[in-house]
């Protein structure tokens, strides 16, 4: 399952956009030009991974208390809180799932989707439940909020740094694709006839 094309090559030209480097001109140095560099992020993969098995945790803790003091909130706070709780949870499934694919895999277009969704959506929605006076939280759901909170950030530096390098290397290697190849043949000529000219008798 990968996503569609069309959001593909959107997601993909958005990455060339914001993450490319533009005072790169080619590669600086000759590891650069390794194929076999290896871009996934290992923090962000354990933060990932970490994030998976914390996420029903949280998810629990978030429903106990609101069914606790669900009588308590205001008719406006209700309905907002059960849109978040079914938002949140659709979003963490895909998000989870995009940043899998795009760190191990390599795959740019699903690793700025999931970056995308965990700033621009996720992040505000926790943001949002931890600092909200009239939601009345609790000490265990500012606690398990604040975990959550500091996953996401973490989350959102790790694969800002890494769509960079992956954008990067993906522009450094279509620019080493187009440069001319040198004829090592026809070099080994010009130095044949350098040499053969040099010993010939003035």
């Amino acid at each position: 399952m990968s996503l569609p094309e069309p959001l593909r090559r959107q997601l993909g030209s958005f990455s060339r956009t914001v993450f490319t480097d533009s005072n790169r001109t080619g590669p600086q140095h000759p590891a650069e030009r390794a194929d076999n560099e290896i871009l996934a992020s290992l923090p962000l993969q354990m933060s990932l991974y970490f994030n998976v098995y914390y996420f029903p945790f949280w998810w629990l803790c978030t429903v106990v208390m609101l069914h606790l003091k669900y009588p308590a909130l205001s008719d406006y706070y209700k309905f907002i809180l059960v849109t978040i709780m079914i938002v949140a949870s659709l979003v963490e499934v895909i998000r989870l799932y995009l940043g899998y694919m795009g760190n191990l895999q390599e795959k740019v277009p699903e690793l700025a989707g999931f970056w995308l969704l965990t700033l621009l959506l996720q992040l505000p929605i926790i943001i949002f439940l931890l600092f909200n006076e009239g939601l009345k939280n609790q000490p265990a759901e500012r606690a398990v909020h604040t975990i959550f909170a500091l996953f996401l950030i973490f989350q959102v530096i790790t694969a800002f740094v890494t769509l960079k390098r992956m954008v990067n290397k993906l522009a450094t290697h279509f620019r080493l694709e187009e440069l001319p190849v040198p004829d090592f043949y026809s070099l080994g000529k010009e130095e044949r006839t350098v040499s053969m000219a040099g010993r010939a008798p003035s």
